[in-house]
């Protein structure tokens, strides 16, 4: 693994594979690490890195406040997920990549996109977040982590998080720097000095920022109705990753392709070729 340093906030990621770079956002919410394309539910399945890596250099990253990245408190927006990644790429002496976004990965792919339009070859969305129970459960986990600091004070938190060993999404009390207490001892002293009323008015507004509509998150409907870059679109269903947020940015993205199957027919035989197909397409349009 290697490390690079943006805005001042470690990231540590992975290149994998040759070929045109294809820049990650991983799965995971509040978990996003680079293992995630390997281990986590179906995309253990459909092993996206493994095939995709035959012809392209996979970009895969630990997202700032999961794994071993670093964090910063701060009311947190996609902007600053997007930094992170731009950052990531000009350290790496990229002009251009193909941009993969899966779960919450797509919302900071999808403002990405948005912000550096010029970069962006093409947009790969699989199961975008979003829709109505997403939002509500997305509110109640930073209220739930609000109500423990609330009542127990910032040395709860951390306490609990080097005894847990849970991410946010996990156990929402521990809050969403949980990793970054659990691994940096200075960070996990600064955090808990810090005002408690200050910092629940920046955890309100990392929630406002993050998970205002209910429908697929990251960028402004105008923003993307602007954006001429092919995307495609592999839908989820369920109640994090709803149809209705992948129809949504098909509605949105001008040049979307948005693939109609079902999610029992996402496997590893169908769901890479498909991946590989429209990638190769883009690159071709470029």
């Amino acid at each position: 693994m290697a490390t690079a340093v943006v805005d001042g906030i470690r990231t540590r990621y992975e290149v994998i594979g040759s070929g045109p770079p294809l820049l990650m956002f991983s799965p995971g919410g509040f978990d996003a690490t680079l293992d995630k394309w390997s281990t986590q539910g179906v995309y253990a399945r459909i092993k996206p890195v493994q095939h995709l890596s035959h012809d392209y250099s996979c970009i895969i990253f630990d997202r700032r406040e999961t794994g071993e990245s670093g964090g910063r408190i701060e009311p947190i927006s996609w902007a600053h997920y997007v930094a992170q990644a731009k950052g990531l790429v000009d350290h790496l002496k990229i002009e251009r990549a193909h941009i993969v976004g899966a779960c919450m990965g797509c919302c900071p792919a999808v403002a990405f996109a948005v912000a550096h339009p010029h970069m962006t070859l093409s947009l790969l969305l699989y199961w975008p977040v979003g829709g109505a129970k997403y939002r509500i459960n997305s509110r109640l986990r930073f209220a739930q982590h609000l109500v423990f600091v609330h009542q127990h004070g910032l040395r709860d938190v951390v306490e609990l998080a080097r005894r847990d060993g849970r991410s946010f999404g996990e156990d929402p009390r521990g809050g969403p720097w949980v990793s970054v207490i659990r691994r940096d001892q200075v960070f996990a002293d600064e955090y808990a000095r810090q005002d408690v009323n200050q910092y629940k008015l920046i955890v309100t507004g990392m929630e406002q920022n993050l998970f205002d509509r209910d429908t697929a998150p990251g960028a402004e409907p105008e923003d993307l109705m602007r954006l001429e870059v092919p995307a495609l679109i592999v839908p989820g269903r369920d109640q994090t990753h709803a149809t209705s947020a992948a129809r949504y940015l098909e509605e949105c993205l001008p040049k979307a392709e948005y693939w109609d199957v079902a999610v029992d027919a996402q496997t590893e035989q169908t769901v890479p070729p498909r991946m590989l197909e429209f990638l190769g397409g883009a690159a071709a349009r470029a």
